[in-house]
């Protein structure tokens, strides 16, 4: 329960965080700005693998634990747990958000500002290349070493930061669920259902394939 505790605390601060300074942005007429809203979501990321990873492993991510069940470093049995878990935490921090901001449409609910198929792209690889990075710096499904948290928190700001503006930088299927769910708006979600797991699925042999 620990465990489970965790991943749903991880995940409610997760999309609390990053949602919110998107809604916050947009009630105070930009002050947190682009940057601002990438910068969130990656220390966000990075402080709760620091505060939970050596509990749960800090997936906070659908997509990520199910990249480790298939790579073969958590058991299959735990997977609807943590994936239950996580998607509470996800719809409670919505939920919270949508009280504090009830004007609020979108509440950061992923949206792509161009095509579906670039959304469907980007969110493969940038999910692809997230997943590569946790499988790499990670021993079983906790990440190893005082700089994981770093690399990894670096990586989802820096994949935030360039892709954003096209298709939301989701690369998590809870933290696109949970606003578009509180939201209303669910025209767009199967993108951030279906392509961050296939990136993440796509991630396992790659990283496999570079192993010394």
């Amino acid at each position: 329960m620990n465990k489970l505790l965790s991943e749903l605390l991880g995940t409610f601060t997760l999309v609390f965080a990053g949602t919110g300074a998107i809604v916050i942005n947009d009630v105070s007429g930009g002050v947190i700005g682009h940057a601002g809203i990438a910068l969130t979501f990656g220390l966000v990321v990075m402080a709760m693998i620091y505060t939970f990873g050596e509990v749960s492993g800090a997936h906070l991510n659908p997509a990520v634990t199910l990249g480790f069940a298939v790579a073969g470093r958590f058991e299959w049995k735990n997977v609807p747990g943590y994936v239950l878990a996580q998607i509470i935490g996800a719809v409670a921090a919505s939920g919270v958000l949508h009280w504090l901001f009830p004007a609020h449409e979108k509440l950061g609910a992923t949206l792509p500002a161009g095509s579906a198929m670039q959304s469907v792209v980007l969110e493969l690889i940038l999910t692809a290349i997230l997943m590569l990075v946790i499988l790499r710096i990670s021993t079983g499904a906790k990440e190893k070493g005082i700089t994981a948290g770093i690399a990894i928190g670096g990586v989802i700001a820096l994949e935030a930061m360039f892709a954003g503006p096209i298709c939301g930088a989701s690369m998590n299927p809870v933290r696109s669920l949970a606003p578009a769910l509180v939201s209303g708006h669910l025209e767009h979600l199967w993108i951030y259902l279906a392509a961050p797991t296939l990136g993440a699925l796509l991630a396992v042999p790659l990283a496999k394939m570079t192993n010394e």
